[in-house]
Parts: structure tokens; C-alpha cells; sequence
């Protein structure tokens, strides 16, 4: 009887104890993990509240928001890694993620068509025999704890990549011989990194890069960023923790499209380095894979020492909907913003992330000026060209509200870059957005493929 009385005590003072925490204490507003503002208290109004959204709204919020969230989503990942409730290491299950779209010259022959010689010793250089799992939509996960490394899986169509190479044929089309237009497909990690019992769970991307290559116009300047990748691919050119690329990958391939557009070009040792201890990226969020959260690495990021140039920036205000709502007038800012040790968001140096509109002036005045059309991927592109171009416009295809065509006019451009990873390359939305750009006005703007996910998600819902 007394040990009836003791537990009933436990569970009653662990229910009073529950109670007043989630009642009492100050409630998580950020996710880290999932990068993202959690629901907030809903406003109140006599419609709200005979339609039921008002009452809904708290309980979202309620659930949503519960103090110490992070931590307890912690504790659960630590439990479920410490009772190995993932596969064995030869049995896979690949769960893939709602959509793709939510995970961005020795490659060519003498008339710049791609070629597959030489790739296969670079590709399979790297290829890793470690213990490996599939973690939470379809991340691949490798290695021993405080080194692992999590891939994306790669699912794209060849055939998807037609529409972009199409679009940016089109803007060849549009501006004539007077803007030279480039383009880089950007691998991810999975391509050079995957462990061999892993590749069932992923496709290659090399295909996919070929095959946009093979529809590009022979006027347009297709930059392989591939070859160059894949011979360096034993330095850190890409993130452990992250979907991206490091910024030194970013450097390669910038050294490339230089040499492409005929520009001069500032080698490494001439650029001041910065760490950025203890990061750890977004790939923890996607698999919800503790061991990724206890393998912390270096970001590692380089500033240009000798060059001179200012960066004036356009913010925009974003809804849910990943709508530009509101545009704030051009202020001058940094391009690069400095991250403290042990930061989630070092990503996020290049120009403080990718809602906005970015212009750096250099002091080269060599009368070249660049559009670079990107997603986040092409982030870490720009602080390499500083001592290429007099004359920098970042453009993220998620959020541009203008007319591009007016745009390249009224900046007199001479060159543009089209800088996306593969998996925006055969993303036809993707291809569609940058159409919209060469007819779109800032009230008739085309809408992203994010919009076209979103809505997608919600037919499914209904």
C-alpha cells in the first residue's frame, strides 16, 4: 500500500511540476533547430473567436511554443540515437523529403560541350566506407561522432533541367551579344562524398549537369565549376553540417567563371581568413540526427585584403507566403557580417542572407558589371569577384520584385551569371520564376516556385 502511495505521489508532483512550467515559464518565440519564428499568440477579435481561428490560434500557439522546446526535441534525438532506432548499415529505407525543392574546363571539349572523360577518377576519389545511415528525409548520414557528415540526397530528373536551360537560352535571346551570359550548375555534397552502401539512397548528379549543359545555347558560356570541385574535393569545399557548399568550394568555382568571362581574378593567399567555431548547420534540422549537433565544425570564410568597394543593400519584408510584402529604402551595409562562435547562421555572412537586393561597387573600373542570378548557393560567389568587376548586382530568384530587363538597362550591365545548385537547375519553377523576371513589373510580379510548393501543400491538405 505504501508503494501505491509513493507512486501516485511521483506522478501527481510530475504533472503539478509539468503544469506550472508549460504554464508558467517563458515560452521558446525561435526554433534553432528548425530555423524558423515559432506561432505566436493570436490577436483577438469577435470574428475570430465566433469562427473558431481564435481558440485554434492559441491552441497552435500553445503546442508550438512550449519553453525549453529545443531542448526536450534534443533529448528525444539523444534517446532514439542511444537505442539505435535507425537501419543497420546495409539496410536502407529512403524516406524522401515533400519536395525537392525545400532542400540549392576539362569538363567540356575544345566547343565547350560537356564531356565525361576524366570525371570518374575525380568522383569516386573520395568514396567513404564508414558505418552510414538514413536519417530523417532522406538525409544520409555518416561517420563517428564529432565528424560526421550529412548529405542530401539527390532525386532530380535529367530531363527537368531542360525548361532552366531554356530560360537562360531565353535571356541569350532577350539581350543579344551585348550582355555575355554564364551559367554555373552547382553540385552538392552527395556528389563527392556519398559512401558507397549509400548510393542506392541518392542518384548522381553529373547526368543531370550534362544533360543542362547539352540545351544550353552555344552562346551562352556554360562554367564548370564540376571538374574543378571534384579535384579539391579532399579540402573543405564543402560543409559537414550543412546543405551548402564552404566558401572555399565557392572560390573554385568563382576562379573558374573569372577565367570564363575573362576577367583578372585575386588568388586566396591575398584574402584576410576568418573562422567561425563550434557551426553547426542545417543538415541537423533536416535529419534530426543528434551526432550531427555533437559534430561541430570550422565555417570558415575569406574578406578580399586590397580592394576597395562599398555595398548598398535593398531588405525586403517577407510573409509566410514567401512574398515580398514591403521593400526598405537602399541603405549602405557590410557585405560581410561576422558570426560569434558556436552561431547556427554563419551561413548567413555573405550580404546577412538572401531577402534582399545587393549592389557593391569596386574600384576596378574596367567597365564590367554583373548581374549574378542565384540561389542560396551562389551567396559565397560574390566576395570573390570584387577584383573582377567594377560593378556587382546579387539577385536571389526567390525574391526579386523588378523588371530585369529594365534592370540590366538602367545599370548598364554587361554580363550575367546564372549561379544555382542542381537541385534549382532542374527545378522547372525555378526556370518558369526566371522567365517572369524579363516581363514582370513590381505589381505584376511572377511568383516563385515556393509559392507554387506552398500551394501545392495546401490542395493536398484540403
Amino acid at each position: 500500500m505504501i508503494h501505491n502511495k509513493i507512486y501516485i505521489t511521483i506522478v501527481v508532483l510530475l504533472f503539478v511540476i509539468i503544469t506550472i512550467v508549460f504554464n508558467t515559464f517563458p515560452r521558446t518565440t525561435f526554433s534553432e533547430l528548425e530555423k524558423r519564428e515559432l506561432t505566436k499568440f493570436p490577436e483577438f477579435s469577435v470574428d475570430s473567436l465566433k469562427s473558431g481561428a481564435f481558440t485554434n490560434g492559441i491552441s497552435s500557439w500553445f503546442n508550438d511554443s512550449e519553453p525549453y522546446r529545443e531542448q526536450l526535441i534534443e533529448w528525444s534525438m539523444m534517446i532514439k540515437s542511444s537505442l539505435a532506432m535507425f537501419k543497420s548499415e546495409d539496410d536502407f529505407t529512403f524516406h524522401a523529403a515533400d519536395e525537392q525543392d525545400d532542400m540549392q574546363q576539362e569538363f567540356m571539349d575544345e566547343d565547350g560541350v560537356p564531356d565525361n572523360r576524366n570525371i570518374d577518377e575525380y568522383t569516386n576519389k573520395l568514396t567513404a566506407k564508414e558505418k552510414t545511415r538514413i536519417a530523417n528525409a532522406g538525409i544520409i548520414v555518416f561517420g563517428e561522432k564529432g565528424n560526421v557528415r550529412a548529405l542530401m540526397s539527390y532525386k532530380g530528373v535529367e530531363k527537368y533541367t531542360e525548361p532552366y536551360a531554356e530560360a537562360v537560352n531565353h535571356y541569350y535571346e532577350t539581350f543579344g551579344p551585348e550582355v555575355q551570359i554564364y551559367s554555373i550548375a552547382i553540385p552538392t555534397a552527395v556528389e563527392f562524398y556519398c559512401p558507397d552502401k549509400a548510393k542506392t539512397a541518392t542518384k548522381s548528379e553529373r547526368p543531370s549537369i550534362i544533360h543542362y549543359y547539352n540545351h544550353l545555347d552555344p552562346n551562352v558560356h556554360a562554367v564548370d565549376a564540376y571538374t574543378t570541385l571534384a579535384k579539391h574535393a579532399d579540402e573543405g569545399i564543402y560543409l559537414r553540417t550543412d546543405h551548402h557548399w564552404a566558401p572555399l568550394g565557392a572560390y573554385y568555382a568563382a576562379k573558374q567563371f573569372a577565367k570564363s568571362a575573362k576577367v583578372p581574378f585575386i588568388d586566396i593567399a591575398d584574402y584576410e581568413k576568418h573562422v567561425v567555431h563550434g557551426f553547426v548547420g542545417s543538415m541537423f534540422a533536416y535529419s534530426k540526427d543528434i551526432t550531427v549537433k555533437q559534430s561541430p565544425e570550422d565555417f570558415v570564410y575569406y574578406t578580399p585584403k586590397n580592394v576597395q568597394y562599398t555595398t548598398t543593400i535593398i531588405n525586403y519584408t517577407i510573409n509566410s507566403d514567401h512574398e515580398v510584402v514591403k521593400e526598405a529604402p537602399p541603405v549602405q551595409d557590410e557585405f560581410f557580417h561576422h558570426h560569434p562562435d558556436g552561431s547556427s547562421g554563419a551561413y548567413s555572412t555573405f550580404m546577412g542572407g538572401d531577402s534582399k537586393l545587393v549592389h557593391v561597387h569596386t574600384n576596378m573600373n574596367n567597365g564590367r558589371r554583373l548581374v549574378i542570378l542565384k540561389d542560396s548557393f551562389g551567396n559565397a560567389i560574390p566576395g570573390y569577384l570584387f577584383g573582377s568587376f567594377e560593378d556587382i548586382h546579387v539577385i536571389d530568384f526567390r525574391y526579386f520584385n523588378k523588371n530585369l530587363v529594365q534592370y540590366v538597362k538602367d545599370n548598364n550591365i554587361t554580363d550575367i551569371l546564372f549561379a544555382n545548385s542542381i537541385f534549382a537547375v532542374c527545378t522547372p519553377g525555378v526556370a518558369n520564376t526566371y522567365r517572369g523576371f524579363l516581363t514582370q513589373t513590381p505589381d505584376n510580379v511572377h511568383p516563385t516556385h515556393l509559392s507554387k510548393i506552398k500551394d501545392k501543400k495546401n490542395k493536398k491538405n484540403q
